[in-house]
């Protein structure tokens, strides 16, 4: 399996997933001919994605999927709630196809389990993508982390996590307070700290690359969140490259990361 975030933060978020002969996309939160050309980075012609995943409606989540959808005939996995709520920016694709929380699915050659997570969308979902006994999980834009969410991310061997902000920039920031209010809530984004707490819990031997993401711009940094992420690794002894053997990268908004492979874990870690 490999995948690769395209971009993430407040602008447009996309990831490309692949295993076997079978590509997707979660999420196309840029334009069409953006997205176009940051698959063509990674030497990814769009021509041979088969499917859209949607994690909720918000519009750096959906903006490209309508046109990628009916130019290239791909199929859109979305939720009723979320499509309802999308209007007209969704209104129109290529094929439908309904999915829920707790409903595993299955597109050709990939597994896909959605789960809910805690945003301020009709109908946020998660997903754990699995192919051959390795899986991707996927978690961002939510804002607090349930035991839902955390058994799901659980023996995931890459995982794309949630890293929005830091609680002291976004007090002395320019946000009013009612956005504040917003980010800051249950339903909102998670901190850094957060998040470093999530992913000390779901280290384990298998775990092979985390990508932190949604990072914003305004609220935080980049070095900020790696620093703090490893801080807490640190904190607990779990060094991410030298003691436990998973690399750590974060996503940022303008620029491709890098086409990362995973492989299913000897141990049997990892999902079908």
């Amino acid at each position: 399996m490999r995948f690769c975030v395209l971009g993430s933060g407040s602008k447009g978020n996309a990831t490309f997933v692949e295993a076997g002969g079978t590509r997707i996309l979660i999420d196309a939160g840029f334009s069409g001919v953006e997205v176009e050309r940051r698959l063509a980075a990674i030497g990814i012609d769009i021509a041979t994605i088969s499917a859209l995943l949607v994690t909720h409606e918000h519009g750096d989540h959906i903006r490209g999927v309508q046109v990628l959808s009916r130019r290239y005939s791909l199929p859109v996995y979305v939720s009723r709630p979320t499509r309802e709520a999308a209007g007209k920016s969704l209104a129109r694709i290529f094929e439908w196809h309904p999915i829920a929380a707790g409903r595993p699915f299955s597109h050709r050659e990939l597994t896909i389990h959605p789960f809910a997570v805690c945003h301020d969308a009709v109908d946020t979902l998660g997903f754990v993508i699995g192919n051959g006994g390795c899986s991707l999980g996927y978690c961002t834009d939510t804002g607090s982390i349930s035991h839902l969410i955390s058994h799901q991310l659980g023996g995931c061997n890459g995982l794309v996590l949630e890293c929005n902000h830091d609680p002291e920039m976004l007090k002395n920031g320019g946000y009013p307070p009612s956005l504040q209010q917003r980010i800051r809530s249950k339903s909102g984004h998670l901190t850094n700290n957060d998040a470093a707490r999530l992913l000390v819990a779901l280290i384990h031997s298998g775990l092979k690359h985390v990508v932190l993401a949604h990072v914003s711009e305004t609220n935080n940094s980049h070095d900020l969140a790696r620093t703090t992420v490893e801080g807490h690794l640190r904190e607990y002894d779990l060094s991410a490259e030298k003691r436990c053997g998973f690399s750590l990268s974060v996503a940022r908004q303008d620029t491709v990361g890098e086409l990362l492979s995973l492989a299913a874990s000897g141990n049997g870690a990892g999902r079908p």
